[in-house]
């Protein structure tokens, strides 16, 4: 019995729709998260962040272990008090910024030590030690077990290798997480490209049991058409009544092409990134605001949108936002790139639900090939 109900609503090919219900509201499905690394969603308030229609953000462990410390997180509140968000929060479990960030990082069978990067202090994660901070510090709604994201590429054995620690750092982490009615743990499936090592680390997680099922180890430099290889089989390895999450996903497209082959949940940095850097995502693919072309047009990013920032503002006003290098145009383009993803994942909602799937996402391709 999973700790929060997962509800299917609707099935189109692999393509799911469902809402997983939590005590903080319900997640509808498929569901893109906006990555909040520091207790903070970037250039946004958490105001804006749901006026998009997100009903989950995502936390960072590592960040917020380091600064301000999750003890002091603990201290004011726990997370959702402290950046005043009351709808539920996913926590990754600090593996991947451990061994991306640190510079300096070892791992053994009982724990990832690692130099901070902001101050070179050196502290060590334990599979333990990071359910106590996601679980009983942060206070997160979603906690992921530690697990170790091997890079890209990888001989088949070093893939072999950081499968089988991920497996049982799973099951410590279950073992320290235990059973909790307000809180939900996932496993994380490894493996690399490898469809052997995928389905073992499945069945080794499912053997262990876990309220949810992310896919990691994916978003690591293969590349769109290396991790639709991967999706083609290891979504379904996963059972079908818990959610499944695709960790650090990614363009719209690939969200497309992951619902497609049956996932639920994503997360990534892309949608606020690109806004800093005036990037903004269209129905027709990504425009650089940068581009003297917009210097006089005068239309809105999306006028169909609910979004002030895609609806109301001219492209020749971004345009001018960013050349001029205004805090204003970073916010508003973030803005916007959230509200396009969530009316992504409200589009695909609607066409599993009326089976009509298959036809979004040829006519969505079509688009993004333009």
């Amino acid at each position: 019995m999973a700790a929060f109900p997962f509800e299917l609503k609707a099935t189109d090919g692999a393509a799911r729709t469902g809402v997983l219900r939590t005590p903080r509201g319900d997640i509808r499905t498929p569901a893109f998260m906006p990555v909040g690394t520091a207790g903070t969603v970037k250039a946004l308030t958490v105001d804006q962040v749901k006026a998009t229609g997100a009903d989950i953000i995502l936390g960072n462990t590592y960040h917020l272990m380091l600064r301000p410390t999750a003890e002091r997180v603990k201290r004011l509140g726990g997370l959702h008090r402290f950046m005043r968000w009351d709808r539920p929060i996913l926590t990754d479990s600090g593996g991947f910024q451990v061994m991306s960030l640190s510079g300096i990082s070892k791992v053994t069978e009982e724990a990832v030590t690692f130099a901070s990067h902001l101050d070179g202090s050196k502290h060590k994660l334990t599979p333990e030690r990071s359910i106590e901070i996601q679980a009983d510090l942060l206070g997160s709604d979603i906690v992921m077990q530690l697990d170790e994201c091997v890079a890209w590429p990888a001989e088949e054995q070093r893939a072999r290798e950081g499968m089988e620690l991920s497996a049982r750092w799973g099951a410590r982490s279950k073992a320290a997480f235990g059973e909790r009615e307000t809180q939900a743990l996932f496993g994380i499936q490894q493996g690399s490209t490898f469809e052997t090592l995928r389905r073992e680390s499945s069945e080794r997680l499912i053997e262990t049991g876990f309220d949810g099922y992310a896919i990691g180890g994916l978003a690591v430099g293969e590349g769109h058409e290396g991790m639709v290889e991967v999706l083609e089989y290891a979504p379904a390895m996963l059972p079908a009544d818990r959610p499944r999450y695709l960790m650090g996903v990614g363009k719209p497209i690939d969200l497309v092409e992951a619902v497609a082959r049956g996932v639920d949940m994503f997360d990534c940095v892309l949608p606020t990134r690109s806004g800093r850097h005036g990037q903004a995502w269209t129905w027709d693919g990504p425009i650089n605001l940068k581009n003297a072309r917009f210097a006089e047009d005068e239309s809105p990013l999306d006028e169909t949108s609910d979004c002030p920032a895609s609806r109301d503002y001219s492209k020749a006003y971004l345009h001018h936002l960013v050349r001029s290098d205004e805090i204003l145009g970073q916010v508003l383009l973030s803005w916007h790139n959230i509200a396009h993803f969530q009316a992504l994942t409200a589009a695909m909602r609607a066409a599993i639900a009326e089976g009509r799937f298959e036809a979004f996402r040829k006519a969505f391709r079509d688009r993004q090939r333009k």
